[in-house]
């Protein structure tokens, strides 16, 4: 019989205590809940009217080219903050000071400024320096900055909580630094931190969303765009309503990948290959047996 070593093992009044509290919580989260859907009613907020401009397709057409755009902007911060976390872990998990000083403090200084920031430098600061940049790059480049900061973080501490016993029978076995981070260290490092990665993936493709303040035409952009029109009613909540599903999906269908990739690299760590297991075996026959051995008495009596 196990033990848990966090908390002790609840007893009949601890186990009674908590279904109370359980269901006292599930009763408050539900009234919160209905009671913003009753304002939302009250207020007309599901009426026909409000929802009339999603008949058109125009409108639909117009939210997939921004769910398009939102995705291009985060595919390429996505690709480009793992670049960078991978360059800036192995600056810090570096040897030489020359390379782990300064890595260390760039990703210091990265993390330090918060996404909008970087953005509102980008798009309004570089103009007064006579550099113009559209507003697709000034939020691919503060999404690369900072999350790929972030990620140096984590894969440094993914390489850093292995046991020592790893990188030393690396070394001997005659494999150098490179070799024992490549081969031994960051395949462990990943797999263990995968969660960790994707869920910071997550927070990058939800931060694509700061880029309407900066008049990047994404899905929240677009959202306040068709909201603002007095025309079809200012469809502000509906308008929110779907954009929000929208991520939500965006997000659902991100960690559905990440949890094959996941599973994946678990099940092929549980599995190693053999070289050659499949393969079938030759059969010697006694000919060839009689002749190898009369070779290898001809070699010996050469003296080779």
């Amino acid at each position: 019989m196990s033990s848990s070593v966090l908390y002790d093992v609840p007893g009949p009044r601890a186990i009674v205590r908590n279904r109370i509290l359980g269901v006292i919580t599930i009763l408050v989260v539900a009234g919160i809940i209905g009671f913003f859907v009753w304002r939302l009613a009250v207020t007309g907020q599901f009426s026909a009217e409000k929802w009339a401009a999603f008949t058109y397709t125009n409108v639909w057409i117009q939210i997939g080219l921004a769910t398009l755009r939102t995705l291009s902007a985060f595919a390429v911060a996505a690709v480009g903050a793992l670049a960078l976390g991978f360059i800036l872990a192995l600056g810090r998990l570096s040897l030489h000071r020359w390379m782990r000083w300064p890595a260390g403090s760039l990703v210091e200084v990265l993390r330090a400024i918060p996404v909008l920031i970087f953005m509102f430098l980008l798009y309004y600061g570089l103009p007064v320096l006579g550099i113009r940049m559209d507003p697709y790059w000034a939020v691919v480049i503060a999404l690369i900055a900072y999350n790929g900061s972030v990620l140096a973080e984590v894969i440094r501490a993914g390489v850093e909580s292995l046991p020592r016993g790893q990188s030393e029978a690396g070394y001997a076995i005659g494999l150098r630094k490179a070799g024992v981070m490549r081969l031994i260290l960051l395949p462990q490092a990943i797999r263990a931190m995968l969660p960790v990665i994707i869920a910071q993936l997550v927070v990058t493709l939800k931060d694509t969303a700061l880029g309407f303040i900066i008049t990047y035409p994404e899905l929240l952009f677009y959202a306040r765009f068709i909201g603002s029109q007095s025309t079809l009613g200012s469809p502000i909540v509906p308008a929110t309503i779907i954009v929000g599903a929208i991520y939500i999906g965006l997000c659902l269908i991100l960690s559905a990948i990440a949890t094959l990739v996941e599973r994946r690299l678990r099940s092929s760590a549980r599995t190693p290959r053999v070289a050659g297991a499949n393969q079938p075996t030759q059969e010697v026959t006694d000919t060839e047996l009689i002749a190898m051995q009369k070779g290898a008495g001809k070699y010996d009596a050469q003296g080779l």
